[in-house]
């Protein structure tokens, strides 16, 4: 380098304010965050429809189910079942079990038990005292389900998690009886108190933060666990080799156990084509929907997911898992989409109601023809 050419001078150290100033924004920021945090987890419950929608939808359906399975009741769960009481009590000594229905062996305890679980599920998916009620659920569910651990598949176990989850929720605000019970105290005059300093009052926000705690904790688990049994299925199906081929749902539709409707599914089973794209098109839906979550792609997976468990309804003879898989995935959907299906709904049915009324007779004003005014007026009118 020539002596008359000079290094470049070196660039002034940024001043030390500003570096303070660019790292107290960014503190700033991430408490901000925290806080929003903070204040979303404990003074907003989230996805309150959801929940409903989840209460509803298991309570019906185990409703359903026991309804079913009403004649066979005394084979699956009663005394004169093959797996007795006293194989139940072993395996719950390993397993870790339990079961209210191994409380007596009478046949008299057991038909109180059946008759308990089927009005628990129906106040539960009506809504009626739901906190105590959905303990009951979930106390009924796990002790069905315990008594014939053998003879269920993989909605029984989504239930069952599903049915303890929703212990942890406020799954009876939106679309319940407890809800229209708060509407008319509130319409009546009978509103909550106003907050003060008291002791009770401090023990009211108390409670308020603790249940809105635990309710959007729980909705998180039941998201979290959906994902997680979207994902390890998928990731399952990525491992075979019929899943590789595109076979797979050719050998699904062949197993005589889960084959209902056999000329429905020898019927699809001769589109090879066809079976090879929708087996691919699940396995790519069940792996990328976990991580879909948080953009609109989530909506059309969740349709394909909805297409997917109604085929497995239909074709494979499995509506307790596919049911029980359809409300599990409407925990994903927002409340907003709830309030419109529910304006929706309603006008619907205004409209509905109003066309009936049209169409009855004698309910439509007949054609009045005009009348001769009084005589004054006749004659003030010349």
């Amino acid at each position: 380098m020539k002596r008359s050419e000079k290094a470049p001078a070196p660039a002034p150290p940024a001043p030390r304010g500003a570096i303070g100033q660019a790292v107290g924004h960014v503190l700033q920021r991430v408490s901000d965050r925290i806080h929003a945090l903070l204040v979303l987890l404990t003074e907003q419950p989230v996805s309150l429809y959801a929940a409903a929608m989840l209460r509803i939808g298991y309570g019906v359906l185990y409703l359903v189910f026991l309804l079913r399975e009403f004649p066979h009741r005394e084979e699956m769960w009663g005394p004169g079942s093959p797996w007795t009481p006293e194989l139940a009590r072993l395996m719950y000594d390993q397993s870790g079990w339990a079961s209210v229905l191994l409380l007596s062996d009478s046949r008299a305890y057991f038909e109180v038990c059946y008759a308990v679980a089927v009005v628990t599920c129906a106040l539960f998916a009506l809504g009626w005292r739901t906190r105590a009620v959905s303990v009951l659920f979930a106390v009924m569910v796990v002790s069905f389900h315990a008594k014939a651990i053998y003879m269920v598949d993989g909605g029984d176990n989504l239930m069952v998690l599903m049915a303890l989850y929703l212990v942890f929720t406020a799954c009876g605000r939106r679309w319940s009886l407890d809800a229209r019970r708060t509407r008319r105290k509130a319409a009546a005059g009978k509103a909550a108190e106003p907050p003060g300093n008291g002791l009770r009052h401090q023990l009211r926000d108390a409670r308020s933060v603790l249940t809105t705690v635990l309710h959007n904790c729980g909705m998180f688990v039941i998201a979290a666990q959906v994902c997680f049994l979207y994902g390890c299925a998928g990731l399952y199906k990525v491992q075979g080799q019929k899943w590789a081929d595109g076979t797979a749902l050719h050998y699904v539709l062949n197993l005589g156990l889960f084959r209902p409707w056999p000329e429905l599914s020898q019927a699809i089973d001769g589109h090879h084509v066809l079976l090879a794209a929708l087996g691919y098109v699940t396995v790519l839906a069940q792996v990328a929907f976990p991580f879909a979550l948080f953009s609109r792609l989530k909506y059309p997976l969740l349709i394909l997911l909805l297409g997917m468990h109604v085929n497995i309804a239909v074709l494979m003879g499995l509506p307790v898992f596919s049911g029980a898989m359809i409300f599990a995935d409407a925990v994903f959907l927002p409340d907003r989409f709830y309030r419109a299906a529910g304006r929706l709904w309603r006008r619907t049915a205004r409209r509905t109601g109003a066309r009936e009324a049209e169409a009855r007779p004698g309910t439509a004003a007949a054609a009045v023809p005009p009348q001769p005014g009084p005589a004054g007026d006749a004659s003030a009118l010349r």
